[in-house]
């Protein structure tokens, strides 16, 4: 899996991308803790309403940080994102107002909607053999995981030795480290040859996304994911310490377990993927987030909701982490940041509604209920998934072009069988608007 770092490019931009994660995290304790000294008792509702905004940051703004990516180099969009990120956290420390709270994360939280998706659509790019690109997805996940156990621990050390303002300097630094390493590297900027207007490149993404069987798909695995990821994440605490009646160093060690089954998968997942399809382990990965969350609500004890939240964190892994080759196989080089903020946008949509439906239910009709709740819309966004998803999914596809003149140059690609017909790698752009209907 290591080998990919001998790449210099794509070695710079996980070194940026898990400092920015630890900066994030950082972020993440520190805003609780002003949180608290603002509102006190009230901080649960100031976190909460943080984290909704920046869930509707996240889906409104990425569509339209994609439209303005395609005009854009993207290193110096990149780099021009994490300045304002670091310029939000260095404003942090000095909030007197609750207000001025949301207003920061909302600015915050919109660069990272713009930096992420962009991000992420560079890999492909810079690691173009697609079993590179797997690796790289399992070491992206493995940061993510690696993030949310670190980060909590760093933050707990350095509180020993400073105040939980100082906390925010961490989180400018590494916008700022982050920023270094991308300028250090030169990216590609594959750039579309046709102009078009701003409605256009704010939607493509969008419109290529639900017009990809494969990608519809994908968007039910996403709400899967989503109901499962919000019981561990919104109701672990409540498990631990209002059920069991334990206490904050259980609760840690239980997200731990769900951490570790993340990255256990992430471990193994390029290996596995060599031998299965995607779509295999994707609907394995959800039918066991499915599963394990209604079975979360029977959990006698503490000791069984540590395997439980273990393959959790597997199914999760799972059912995640492939998708980025999803969306590498369904576009072009010059679609892939829409498309990438589209799933970005889509699949915080699906987190959007669990994560307050799992805290709600939670509180009105208790754990067993809201877990029965979670895993019937798992088990539906995965039966939906294997309806959407055709089991024959093919990357070339044969198709007619009814009204593309005999010699237009597009015959040239392809196999052309001589009846106003060609096969060839397809996704969703301009020459092709719909996907073909089986033979």
């Amino acid at each position: 899996m290591l080998a990919v770092l001998a790449n210099r490019i794509y070695r710079h931009l996980l070194a940026a991308q898990v400092i920015a994660l630890l900066g994030t995290g950082l972020l993440t304790v520190a805003l609780g803790l002003l949180a608290f000294e603002l509102a006190g008792e009230n901080a649960g509702a100031v976190l909460g309403t943080a984290l909704a905004i920046k869930m509707i940051a996240y889906v409104g703004v990425a569509p339209i940080a994609s439209a303005f990516a395609e005009r854009l180099p993207r290193r110096a969009m990149l780099v021009a994102l994490d300045l304002v990120r670091a310029g939000v956290a260095l404003f942090l420390p000095f909030v007197t107002e609750v207000w001025q709270i949301y207003v920061l994360i909302f600015v915050l939280q919109s660069a990272s909607a713009g930096f992420t998706p962009t991000f992420q659509a560079t890999i492909p790019d810079v690691l173009p053999d697609e079993k590179d690109y797997t690796r790289a997805l399992s070491l992206s996940r493995l940061a993510y995981d690696l993030e949310s156990l670190v980060s909590p621990m760093l933050a707990a050390a350095l509180l020993t030795v400073i105040s939980f303002h100082n906390l925010f300097a961490g989180t400018v630094v590494g916008f700022l480290v982050s920023a270094a390493l991308v300028v250090s590297v030169v990216l590609p900027s594959p750039k579309s040859s046709i102009p078009r207007g701003i409605y256009d490149r704010t939607t493509r993404g969008i419109r290529i996304y639900l017009a990809t069987p494969r990608l519809r798909g994908l968007l039910a695995i996403n709400m899967a994911v989503a109901a499962a990821g919000a019981l561990v994440i919104v109701n672990t605490v409540v498990y631990v310490q209002a059920a069991f009646g334990l206490g904050q160093s259980d609760t840690a060690l239980a997200l731990a377990a769900f951490g570790g089954g993340s990255m256990l998968v992430a471990l193994v997942l390029p290996r596995l993927l060599d031998s299965i399809p995607d779509r295999t382990a994707m609907l394995a990965g959800a039918s066991a987030l499915a599963v394990a969350t209604l079975i979360a609500a029977a959990i006698p004890s503490y000791g069984w909701l540590l395997p439980l939240w273990f393959i959790i964190g597997a199914g999760y892994s799972m059912a995640q982490t492939p998708s980025g080759r999803l969306l590498r196989r369904s576009s072009h080089a010059e679609d892939r940041p829409a498309l990438f903020a589209a799933q970005f946008a889509l699949s915080h949509a699906c987190w959007l509604i669990t994560y307050p439906l799992a805290g709600w239910a939670g509180a009105a009709f208790g754990l067993p209920a809201t877990s029965v709740i979670l895993a019937l819309i798992a088990g539906s966004a995965v039966a939906a998934a294997a309806w959407l998803w055709p089991a024959d999914d093919p990357e070339i596809v044969e198709h007619s072009h009814e009204r593309l003149p005999a010699g237009h140059p597009h015959w040239n690609e392809g196999i052309a069988d001589g009846r106003n017909r060609h096969a060839h790698a397809y996704v969703i752009d301009d020459l092709h608007s719909a996907w073909p209907h089986a033979r």
